[in-house]
């Protein structure tokens, strides 16, 4: 891989007039790390380095006399300078002293930070050759500090620890996964001798703080490598300690309607949802849609099936997206698409009042993500066909009835109007009369005027207590057309899809 030169003009006006600074006050600035990798590569990422960061001799305490608009509220030795800039990337340069770290007895955090006095020393404390070098931004053309042979590893695109592998990882535990997202973000490879150090010190993940994990994790999700990440945290046995539960999926076998193993499936349709550049949600619900086959497993071999493993799923995808610190809406997002991956739906069989329900139950602001996982499923399962015309037309339906009522909420009355008319408190009784009269409107959307809707309520009213609870009770616990009569025989066939 040929790799680019550097010159001045390449690096935002905010950076250099930092720079610029530093320098006629008779400081060193160079630009370092990650940013000088991006310029350097000949497929940049798009839009440019994400982040631009000089490193100096100025100490803190001088870097803030030269910027008064800055900020320092950290034991590392960085300063951020305000520049003034309207581009989210470049409102904020970091500017940090040259440094050197001292033991990392927690495998987390240096115990100590020390001023270095060259930036070859500060060089030498960072992870990976391709973060390790730097360009003197005193010079007009690419003059760069490269120690430890960066320029040479982003040639033959290998990821490679400064020094030691074993010393690198054991200073900082997460490194073992920077350096799978860092395969991933370049599709590079990872060098032998930094590879066989990274299975050693895997088990030092389990000292790492939950939130840096899912961090890293997301960063690798949500690369065009994503299924490259997946298996290669599995080949370097940082998947236990990441997501264990995908694994429970590795050689398990499925049934007449799959060719691949549960773990194989999960990461294709991972691929499938990569590939469409789905949202995170998605792709984590794709990755985990079938988590829970292993355990719902019954029999082997053709004939083997997976009955509840939805359910099983979700209760996994919660638990395990839980531990990793995921957000609490995120996780209800990601377990209610695994949760109603499955549903049925054959033209002619399924009517318009069933297809509310399903609206209903799942809800219409997850139908687009859901019928991206349920592509996923599809296509990951070997079949040629993502949409097929059962599908197209579900959504066909779906278009036709969303304007319908679907929900107590979308009613021409609400529990004030059912007070109201019976001269009653607010109680249990007002919630079943709205669960029986939604049911009905779900069957008949033309029921839903304010004075059928009304009359109703009247006649409700006549019902003894008991009478009215069974009526609430079998309108809430309805069966669904996706869940009854035509599914049932469906799922004794193919309920592993």
């Amino acid at each position: 891989m040929a790799l680019k030169k550097i010159s001045v003009n390449q690096i935002p006006e905010e950076v250099r007039a930092v720079s610029g600074v530093l320098l006629r006050a008779g400081y060193k600035a160079y630009l370092v790390g990650g940013c000088v990798r991006d310029l350097l590569t000949a497929n940049p990422p798009a839009g440019g380095p994400k982040d631009w960061d000089i490193t100096t001799d100025a100490k803190p305490e001088e870097i803030q006399k030269l910027f008064p608009e800055s900020v320092y509220e950290n034991q590392f030795g960085t300063v951020g300078v305000k520049s003034g800039s309207e581009d989210p990337k470049l409102k904020l340069i970091e500017v940090t002293t040259f440094r050197l770290e001292g033991k990392y007895t927690d495998k987390r955090h240096p115990d100590e930070i020390t001023f270095a006095k060259t930036i070859e020393e500060d060089l030498s404390r960072r992870d990976f050759t391709v973060n390790a070098f730097a360009f003197d931004l005193s010079k007009k053309t690419a003059e760069l500090i490269d120690p430890y042979g960066g320029e040479e590893d982003l040639k033959a695109k290998t990821i490679r620890t400064v020094g030691s592998a074993e010393a690198r990882f054991n200073e900082d535990a997460l490194r073992v996964m920077r350096a799978v997202r860092f395969a991933c973000q370049l599709d590079f490879g990872i060098e032998r001798a930094t590879r066989d150090a990274i299975k050693k010190c895997a088990g030092l993940l389990e000292v790492i703080a939950q939130e840096r994990i899912r961090d890293e994790f997301i960063k690798i999700i949500m690369t065009d490598r994503a299924v490259a990440g997946l298996i290669l945290l599995e080949e370097l046995d940082l998947l236990r300690s990441v997501l264990p539960e995908l694994r429970e999926g590795l050689g398990v076998g499925q049934n007449k309607h799959h060719i691949f193993t549960v773990f194989e499936h999960n990461a294709k349709a991972l691929g499938y949802a990569v590939g469409k550049n789905y949202s995170l949600v998605v792709r984590l619900a794709s990755l985990l849609h079938d988590v829970g086959k292993p355990r719902a497993k019954v029999g082997d071999g053709p004939d083997s099936t997976f009955y509840n493993h939805d359910l099983i799923g979700a209760k996994m995808t919660a638990k395990a997206l839980d531990r990793l610190k995921f957000p609490r809406e995120f996780i209800e997002n990601v377990a209610h698409l695994v949760r109603y991956h499955l549903f049925y739906y054959n033209v002619g069989e399924v009517t318009e009042s069933g297809v509310r329900r399903f609206i209903r139950r799942v809800g219409h602001e997850y139908i687009d993500d859901l019928f991206k996982v349920r592509e996923a499923d599809r296509i990951s399962s070997g079949v040629p066909k993502a949409v097929p015309y059962k599908m197209r037309h579900l959504m066909f339906m779906i278009e036709k009835v969303k304007h319908d009522p679907l929900s107590p909420r979308m009613l021409k009355i609400d529990g004030e109007d059912v007070m109201r008319i019976l001269s009653i408190p607010p109680s249990p009784k007002v919630g079943q009369i709205l669960t029986i009269l939604l049911e009905e409107v779900l069957d008949d959307p033309a029921k839903n005027t304010k004075e059928n809707l009304e009359v109703r309520i009247k006649n409700l009213e006549k019902q003894s207590e008991k009478e009215l609870l069974v009526l609430s009770a079998k309108a809430r616990d309805k069966k669904d057309e996706f869940e009854g009569g035509a599914e049932e025989e469906m799922k004794k066939k193919y309920y592993v899809q």
